[in-house]
């Protein structure tokens, strides 16, 4: 068999699978993504679309509601009906299509500053309502998209670029504020724990009422190479170092600090059964309380 020239292009072999396994929950045209290099929420949507072929979803079966930050660009990557809504509305958009069209699942897939800033009102009262919806936060501790400020979820001391002396501010514990405000589900998984976040996201497509999974993630970019964390490999090692598995943890103990030799408490802290609020609804509407 003759060498091949440095003119020639090698043959690439007939086996090579040249599609991603979940393209069917995806826009082909869209890829490849614009997220940085060692960014988490590639690792969050591939899990997202394992769950969904997992429990069988069609493209009718759901619908991807976004805000505004990087994570909202997952909206625009999913080939279900998809919505990339203003900042801090998509949950109010998302209760409205969920209201609307009962039998489809309405994920709503946003960021820390997006949900939790100027979308935080939005978020406790539909925890409070128990509005359908299956909520999904990456939180990478900043404002990834618009320069690495301080978010609602930034921890105390950490460097950003509107705290250059580090962070004053005491940050949102996610899953307490999500269980106090009244979710049935909350667990908090990080980008490392891949099948465990998987398993917790075919867990909010299939229960009814407000459920909430928060994905620790990566921003190498933005968060990271202010604080001195090194690459996003060095990340995730520090989270197979830090990460402590107890379901069933008191949500109020799960505070995430600076200090690098503080634990980070995952697994699933809520798993409860309430009426919805379409539920309560029918039944006052109809006497049936």
């Amino acid at each position: 068999m003759p060498l091949t020239t440095l003119d020639e292009k090698p043959q690439k072999p007939q086996d090579v699978q040249t599609k991603h396994p979940m393209e069917k929950y995806l826009r082909p045209d869209r890829l490849p993504h614009i997220w940085c290099s060692g960014c988490g929420l590639g690792t969050a949507l591939n899990a997202y679309c394992h769950a969904l072929d997992d429990e069988g979803f069609g493209l009718d079966d759901f619908s991807v509601v976004s805000g505004i930050g990087c994570t909202g660009r997952v909206a625009g990557y999913v080939a279900s009906d998809s919505y990339h809504t203003t900042h801090g509305r998509a949950i109010p958009f998302a209760t409205g299509l969920k209201l609307a069209n009962p039998d489809i699942n309405v994920t709503v897939f946003s960021g820390d500053g997006d949900l939790f800033s100027i979308g935080g009102n939005h978020f406790i009262h539909a925890a409070r309502r128990n509005i359908d919806l299956s909520v999904i936060c990456v939180n990478n501790y900043t404002y990834g998209m618009t320069g690495g400020q301080v978010a609602p979820t930034t921890p105390k001391t950490a460097m950003a670029t509107t705290a250059p002396y580090g962070n004053f501010e005491r940050p949102f514990n996610l899953p307490n504020l999500a269980a106090s405000a009244g979710a049935v589900y909350v667990a908090r998984w990080t980008s490392l724990h891949v099948r465990r976040m998987k398993k917790a996201f075919q867990k909010i497509l299939t229960k009814k009422g407000f459920t909430f999974v928060e994905v620790i993630s990566p921003c190498p970019t933005g968060f990271g190479r202010k604080n001195g964390q090194g690459e996003a490999l060095d990340e995730l090692k520090s989270y197979k170092e830090r990460s402590v598995i107890q379901d069933g943890a008191d949500p109020t103990k799960v505070d995430i600090e600076m200090d690098p030799d503080a634990d980070i408490v995952v697994g699933t802290f809520v798993d409860k059964e309430k009426s919805t609020y379409s539920e309560v609804k029918e039944q006052q509407l109809t006497g049936k309380v």
